[in-house]
């Protein structure tokens, strides 16, 4: 015969223990910790691309404007097309260095996307016929442009 204790003795286990829950607590912090700045960083690069069609427009805008004047440009010389913010307002454009042979317009970060670092000003130089492309942290110095201009 089996011997089975009785039902006022017998423990009921619902739920969780304490150490349980904060066990998972622990393991849900830690992966937001290594999570959450990996997907601010990627949104932050998926909205450069307002500032590389802003200066896209801002090449093909001085490229139209050299055919029909001697020299390329000022930014107010290309209203109403080339505005002093791209729509959503994440970067300042700038147009600087204008003369017969080339241009320097630039796309500083603001607002939410000036948080990122390494690349919160993007630039294109023409000059003399040719294009270089700038990022950094300054108009000044440009040290990496593969890692803001990824092709």
């Amino acid at each position: 015969m089996l011997c089975t204790p009785p039902v006022h003795l017998r423990r009921a286990s619902f739920g969780f223990t304490l150490i349980e829950v904060m066990i998972a607590v622990v393991i849900v912090a830690l992966l937001v910790a290594v999570a959450l700045p990996a997907y601010r960083d990627s949104v932050r690069k998926g909205r450069r691309a307002e500032a590389f069609a802003a200066l896209a427009t801002v090449q093909q805008s001085q490229e139209r404007y050299r055919g029909n004047h001697a020299s390329y440009g000022a930014r107010t010389d290309l209203l109403p097309i080339i505005n002093a913010n791209t729509p959503n307002d994440l970067y300042a454009i700038s147009v600087t260095d204008v003369n017969e042979t080339g241009y320097t317009a630039t796309a500083t970060a603001q607002g939410a996307q000036a948080a990122e670092t390494g690349c919160r000003i993007l630039s294109v130089r023409v000059a003399g016929g040719n294009i270089s492309y700038g990022a950094g942290e300054s108009v000044a110095a440009f040290p990496d442009v593969n890692r803001c201009w990824a092709k």
